[in-house]
């Protein structure tokens, strides 16, 4: 079933749906075709929010990106999320290049928490590589784990 809307009021449902968070161009078009925006108004919608920057998947990606390695994820569970939101692979390469490393975010982690079979397994369950894993809890292991 089509809405009957006119061409401002995609853009108006689209600066709504920002209204509380950035979001990614998908995930504006998903939002105005849910509502029943024809493919033209979402189109429409949609370039004027990247002519006024109100939509930069790049900027999108970058804050993404720092806020989940804030929380202690992995560059898997990052790509993940991303890509969720419809952000281009290069974007994704691009905002994990400016977060920390991976490997230094692991390390953090490992400190705070102690070397472990538990960290090890709750880096893993945060998106960390297998070969970061090993890496830290090698540097951190005195023997205990074998």
């Amino acid at each position: 079933m089509t809405v009957d809307v006119t061409k401002g009021d995609a853009y108006e449902a689209a600066l709504r749906a920002l209204h509380h968070r950035d979001r990614t161009e998908f995930e504006i078009d998903e939002y105005l075709r849910s509502r029943g925006f024809s493919d033209d108004d979402r189109s429409q919608a949609l370039e004027k929010l990247r002519h006024t920057g109100l939509v930069n998947d790049a900027r999108f990606a970058q804050s993404r990106a720092s806020a989940l390695a804030e929380r202690r994820a992995g560059n898997a569970l990052i790509r993940a999320r991303l890509a969720e939101a419809g952000v281009a692979r290069e974007l994704v390469d691009g905002a994990l290049e400016v977060v920390d490393s991976e490997l230094e975010r692991a390390r953090r982690i490992v400190q705070s928490r102690g070397v472990s079979p538990k960290t090890a397994r709750y880096l893993h369950g945060k998106g960390f590589s297998d070969g970061v894993i090993r890496a830290v809890i090698a540097e951190g292991d005195d023997g205990e784990l074998g």
